[in-house]
């Protein structure tokens, strides 16, 4: 597995985030079972940089927390044997694993929420991890059948990694 990490938004979190970061992703691909090991990039960046992407990639004028872009599509959420992903799936070159995609994380919003919220700032960072992870694999929370599924896996893995609200 890899898990690449960068900080460009001048904030600093108080806990291990690479450490973190890894334990998160292990335990997705885990949970979803995924047959091989994965690589993912993650971002985290200033207020100002993921709104301007908010609305480039989804066309949302505001900041978002965190923003997820699968590298492979899928014909179910971790369906790793079907048309889609085997069509779309991508390795690494330099690791020759699973390349998911990207998780790009606003650090503003992911403190300025964690206070909203009334938990710590590694709950919430995790937290939006494990949701953008989900995303990665396919899940998506449009219909209210998907947003239960995923909301159930969430739960699951939080409770894995032993981050509670």
């Amino acid at each position: 597995m890899t898990v690449y990490y960068e900080n460009e938004s001048g904030i600093t979190f108080d806990f291990p985030v690479q450490e973190q970061l890894e334990a998160l992703v292990a335990c997705v691909a885990e949970t979803v079972g995924c047959p091989e090991e994965v690589e993912v990039n993650t971002t985290v960046v200033e207020k100002k940089e993921i709104h301007r992407m908010n609305r480039e990639f989804r066309q949302v004028d505001r900041p978002t927390d965190v923003l997820s872009f699968p590298m492979m599509e899928y014909d179910a959420p971790a369906d790793f044997a079907g048309e889609a992903f085997q069509s779309t799936k991508t390795v690494s070159p330099e690791s020759g694993e699973l390349l998911l995609g990207d998780i790009v994380l606003c650090a503003d919003v992911v403190c300025s929420q964690a206070e909203e919220y009334g938990h710590s700032i590694r709950r919430e960072f995790s937290f939006l991890v494990v949701h953008s992870m989900l995303h990665l694999f396919g899940y998506d929370h449009m219909e209210e059948g998907e947003r239960l599924a995923m909301e159930t896996l969430q739960r699951q893995i939080m409770e894995k990694v032993k981050i509670n609200r």
